[in-house]
């Protein structure tokens, strides 16, 4: 559930284009009232106050709002006004041209969207790169990391609840098989993870559990840790547990020393409008803490007021 509270009623996009210009100009930019109306605004609206604000002043709005904010501020409300797609395609880029085994947002973005918003992000990589995603992961990557990226980007999974339990068996088997012959970036151990829909992938590794004992996660920890393991551990997690992996990222950001801050700002702008009630349900419950005061805890300023504006959290 969205944590984003929209007024009622809502200023039509040119009053709010109007009101942003004048939090622009004049002496120091008026931080507080762009919180104020970004920070209430859907995606939909958002988007209509950048064209509202573009053909009124013939200027970008995002150029604009980037010269008169700074650091992660800047950062998170740059990617809070970018519209979602058009979001995770800069997002997988960044990630594709800093490539790194722990870098997880491509794997975030494969599996913790929705067939068709996935497709959404491949259609938006390409016309603001101008070539397809999985060529520019294909080029960057190698190994069973390419085999398991390229193939997650282009899935487009089955999003119905139908469920084939005999199936499930038989690939809850292969799974095993694969894992205790250490095959873990065997083609079908690939192909099961990245094309079945969610319902399915749920009925087979409950299925697994069943017939060996554990969740399958726990067959892919090895003593020693295995970047390609610890991958595929992730692609299960967003999959199966998503609320449960955002909660786990949010914590290890936070807990570090010195805040992760791209970790910070990626989860709470990606999920603010999707799932971030219950994300900060599983953080509390993780933690014994609340999000809220997590956040408050390890960031300051108008950069602090405007996570906490994200994940539902009143100012005063």
């Amino acid at each position: 559930m969205s944590t984003i509270i929209v007024p009622t009623p809502t200023p039509t996009p040119v009053e709010d284009s109007e009101s942003l210009r004048k939090a622009f100009e004049g002496w120091g930019t008026n931080e507080k009232l762009i919180i104020e109306i970004l920070g209430h605004r859907t995606a939909a609206q958002r988007r209509a106050i950048r064209q509202a604000y573009t053909q009124l002043y013939e200027e970008d709005f995002l150029k604009r709002l980037q010269s008169e904010l700074t650091r992660e501020f800047e950062r998170a409300l740059f990617l809070w006004s970018l519209d979602p797609p058009e979001r995770d395609a800069l997002l997988a880029h960044e990630s594709i041209k800093k490539w790194s085994p722990k870098n997880r947002s491509l794997i975030e973005i494969s599996c913790a969207r929705s067939s068709s918003e996935l497709w959404l992000v491949r259609q938006a990589y390409h016309v603001r790169y101008k070539k397809s995603l999985e060529e520019d992961i294909a080029s960057h990557t190698q190994g069973d990391f390419r085999k398991l990226l390229v193939q997650l980007v282009s899935s487009y999974r089955y999003e119905g609840p139908e469920v084939d339990m005999r199936l499930a068996k038989s690939e809850a088997k292969q799974l095993h098989e694969a894992i205790e012959d250490k095959a873990f970036g065997n083609e079908e151990f690939i192909r099961i993870i990245t094309t079945r829909s969610k319902a399915q992938l749920n009925a087979t590794f409950n299925n697994y559990k069943d017939e060996y004992g554990h969740h399958i996660n726990k067959d892919l920890k090895n003593e020693k840790p295995e970047e390609f393991l610890e991958s595929l551990r992730v692609v299960i997690k967003c999959i199966c547990f998503p609320e449960r992996y955002f909660a786990k990222v949010l914590r290890l950001a936070i807990d570090k020393l010195g805040t992760e801050e791209e970790a910070l700002i990626r989860v709470v702008v990606t999920r603010a409008e999707t799932d971030m009630n219950n994300i900060k349900e599983e953080y509390h419950k993780r933690t014994s803490k609340t999000l809220e005061h997590a956040i408050a805890a390890d960031t300051s300023g108008y950069y602090e007021e405007f996570l906490l504006t994200l994940i539902g959290k009143e100012q005063s």
